[in-house]
């Protein structure tokens, strides 16, 4: 945590000059260095630095230099709109991208696996931007503009009322609801559509990333001596698949999904650009322009926190799924 906001802290300080985004071009030297000074901008950067840590430990970040709002207050307004999208974009990608991953694994030369690895080199080669242009133009622009219908040579296959039914906001966060603090969109018809588009935006490449894990899991595991000895005794292949197979499958891609959890937090911010979604990363991509240093070194600390928390959680429920390593500290051994 001390090397992320070290880095993230001495990067932000070559970004740009703060103090011409907080005043006017009419602003006088003398008025520019006494701000300066007051911020604290002209001592050494050791001083500096000791002071955001220390401030930083009190839950203190200092005020923005764009708004000259409490920092932690801006991103704990927005941190339930990230947190919330994430969420979605989470549970879509591990609740399809596991199916997927094991309908491939286990029948990898049927027409479908085939469709699927082809569906999964389109999500992992296409920019998070471009899939999410590509999903407001089909899902939002299209069916608002629709007069004739989507038609395939000259023969319509989707008529307007079928995409007026599919239609979903192109941007916002729609209407919320406060939880004593807690904005949330999960309560309201307009939230859960808002959601929609930026969720399978920001999943879409952790669910082929799962997928193709599960899936090189899954063929690895069904070639293993124990799954034949399963075949040999007469195990049904639902019991093979599923309670042998699978279970050994889950264990390397319950690492892998925590630390995708992770970076759908981290990477959000393309998606909410996108989509204008009100969340954190959008809040750094403002403050980026602005060269608002303290916003942007709360967040890249935030950020390093957050995958610390995730890899020792990861690592917890590692140890509760796999046998081995209980057995291991049973037996005295180290692992």
């Amino acid at each position: 945590m001390l090397t992320v906001a070290l880095v993230s802290f001495v990067l932000f300080n070559y970004v740009g000059d703060p103090i011409n985004g907080m005043v006017g071009q009419d602003t006088s030297l003398q008025d520019r260095e006494k701000l300066r000074e007051q911020l604290g901008l002209n001592d050494f950067i050791g001083v500096r630095f000791a002071r955001f840590v220390g401030n930083a430990v009190q839950g203190n970040f200092g005020l923005s230099y764009r708004t000259a709002e409490p920092v932690l207050r801006m991103i704990m307004e927005r941190l339930p709109a990230t947190l919330e999208l994430s969420l979605v974009a989470a549970l879509f990608a591990v609740l399809v991208g596991v199916p997927m991953g094991v309908y491939s694994g286990l029948y990898p030369k049927r027409a479908l696996s085939r469709v699927m690895q082809a569906v999964s080199l389109i999500g992992i080669s296409l920019p998070t931007f471009l899939i999410g242009i590509i999903l407001i133009l089909t899902f939002a622009v299209l069916p608002n503009t629709c007069r004739s219908g989507l038609s395939i040579g000259g023969v319509v296959v989707i008529d307007c009322s079928l995409l007026a039914w599919l239609a979903l906001p192109a941007f916002g966060r729609g209407d919320v609801v406060d939880l004593g603090g807690w904005r949330t969109g999960f309560l309201t018809a307009s939230g859960l559509k808002a959601v929609i588009l930026p969720a399978v935006t920001l999943g879409l490449f952790q669910l082929t990333l799962i997928m193709r894990i599960v899936r090189a899991e899954m063929l690895e595991v069904m070639r293993t001596d124990y799954i034949k000895f399963a075949r040999a005794r007469g195990i049904r292949s639902r019991n093979i698949n599923f309670g042998h197979a699978l279970k050994n499958t889950l264990v390397p891609v319950i690492t892998i999904t925590g630390l995708q959890v992770g970076q759908i937090i981290a990477f959000a911010i393309i998606t909410e650009t996108v989509f204008s979604w009100p969340g954190v990363g959008q809040l750094f991509v403002q403050s980026v322009s602005a060269a608002d240093m303290p916003v942007m070194a709360a967040y890249l600390s935030f950020i390093g926190l957050l995958f610390v928390v995730i890899n020792l959680l990861v690592d917890l429920f590692y140890y509760g799924v796999d046998p081995r390593l209980r057995a291991a500290q049973a037996a005295g051994k180290t692992v």
